[in-house]
Order: C-alpha cells, then sequence, then structure tokens
C-alpha cells in the first residue's frame, strides 16, 4: 500500500468484506496525521462502519456506499437505474461530487447492526430469484424441453407479467396464480406432481406458499391454514433426497 493514497480526500476500501479490517489497521499505521479530515468508505453491503473504527479515532469519517447492484465477474454491469446507498457518513462530511446521473443516491435511515438485514432482503431480490427461475427451468427440462426454450418460456412470465406488474400495480394486485385464487386443490396438485427426484423443489414450493400467504395473501391466517391442511395430507409421501445435477 502507498503514501501516494493519503493524498486522496476521499477514500474507497473496496476488498473482501473479511478484508476490511486488515487494510483498516494498514491505513491507520501508514498516518495518523494523514487522515486526519479523510473520508473512508467501503462498498460493502452486509458490514457497517465499527470495523474500521481504528480510523475515526486517526480523524477519518468513515461510513459505507454500497451499490445496489450484481456483479457476476461477466460483462459489464448495467447501473442505470440502480441506487447508491449511502450509510453513517456525517452530514457535511459527504464527498462533494456527486454520482453519476443515471444512480440514485439514497442515505440510509437505518440503524448500522441492521445493515446485514439490508444486505439479506437484497439477496433475497437477486440471487434467490435467480434460483427459483433456474429451478423452475429445470422442471421444464424434466418434461424434455431444452434449456433455451424453457428460458424463452418462462423469462417473459417473471420479467413482465410478475416484476414489471409489481412496480406498476403493487404486490397484492400483481399476485397470480392458484395460491392467489384459493385454487388449494391445484397447489396440492403441485406438490404431488413435483418428482422425489426434486425434494428441493417441493420444499421450496411449500415454504414460497406459506410466505405468500404471509406478506401477500389479504387473509393470512386462513390461507396458512388451508395451506397446513394440504401439508398434512401429503405427510405419508415419502421423498428421497435428491438435486439438480
Amino acid at each position: 500500500m502507498t503514501r501516494h493514497l493519503l493524498l486522496s480526500r476521499v477514500l474507497l476500501m473496496a476488498t473482501p468484506d473479511d478484508a476490511i479490517p486488515g487494510v483498516a489497521r494498514e491505513l491507520a499505521r501508514m498516518g495518523t496525521e494523514e487522515l486526519r479530515g479523510k473520508i473512508v468508505l467501503h462498498p460493502s453491503g452486509a458490514l457497517d462502519s465499527r470495523l474500521p473504527a481504528l480510523l475515526k479515532e486517526c480523524g477519518a469519517a468513515v461510513g459505507s456506499m454500497h451499490p445496489l447492484q450484481t456483479f457476476s465477474g461477466v460483462g459489464v454491469p448495467l447501473w442505470r437505474g440502480k441506487s447508491l446507498l449511502w450509510k453513517e457518513i456525517p452530514l457535511g462530511c459527504a464527498p462533494q461530487s456527486k454520482s453519476p446521473a443515471h444512480l440514485e443516491d439514497r442515505r440510509c435511515g437505518f440503524a448500522g447492526d441492521r445493515k446485514t438485514l439490508y444486505h439479506a432482503a437484497a439477496a433475497m431480490a437477486s440471487g434467490h430469484v435467480l434460483a427459483l427461475v433456474e429451478a423452475a427451468t429445470q422442471l421444464l427440462i424434466s418434461l424434455g424441453m431444452k434449456h433455451t426454450e424453457a428460458e424463452r418460456a418462462l423469462l417473459p412470465l417473471t420479467r413482465q407479467e410478475v416484476l414489471d406488474n409489481f412496480q406498476r400495480l403493487g404486490p397484492r394486485a400483481a399476485w397470480t396464480g392458484p395460491l392467489a385464487r384459493g385454487d388449494y386443490k391445484i397447489v396440492e396438485a403441485h406438490l404431488r406432481a413435483l418428482p422425489d427426484s426434486h425434494v428441493e423443489a417441493s420444499q421450496a414450493y411449500e415454504a414460497l406458499n406459506r410466505l405468500a400467504a404471509c406478506v401477500l395473501s389479504q387473509d393470512a391466517a386462513g390461507t396458512s391454514a388451508e395451506l397446513e391442511k394440504i401439508s398434512a395430507a401429503l405427510k405419508p409421501k415419502a421423498k428421497v433426497r435428491g438435486g439438480y445435477g
């Protein structure tokens, strides 16, 4: 690490999360006086600024600047419309330069120790959605469809019919399917149809039904009770653990 870094007013610790404390110690060792009045940011979505607290003792303002964006390592991320969340930077200490026009700056109001929950929400809305779509794709493949065919069939359903409607209409108005209609016989039929070799899909389907009842249904207790009846009826069906390999 070079002292030339300390010539900048704003320092960004763009390292893996578990490396942040070590980098902070190295910065503090390099220059206590040089850090006074500096702004030190890290882009971690899960960690708050208490980890590099040593830098605060050196007079630096420490916080996080987390881009709400996925990084797959393949291609260049599309930034337009994404959010850039600032946390724990004192008012008046934020960098003067604005974020690019296609990013939306958001100052987080939740406590620093709640930041991991924020990151969990982001993981559910990104990686877990991908897991669901791929699991559904694998089910169509088990019926004889090619991966590209299954993808072309499902993606418009997820992208336009669900996510666009969620944004345009709100969650309950956008909610469709047998559970939304109270068609519990079809929900039970779905669970009976899921192959024993894909036990994870069956478990996820049941768990997602319970989650939907909780966050989407106007009668959460009634919907949950009906789902429990279905679960009880299916208990005799033993499943052999399998996978998607």
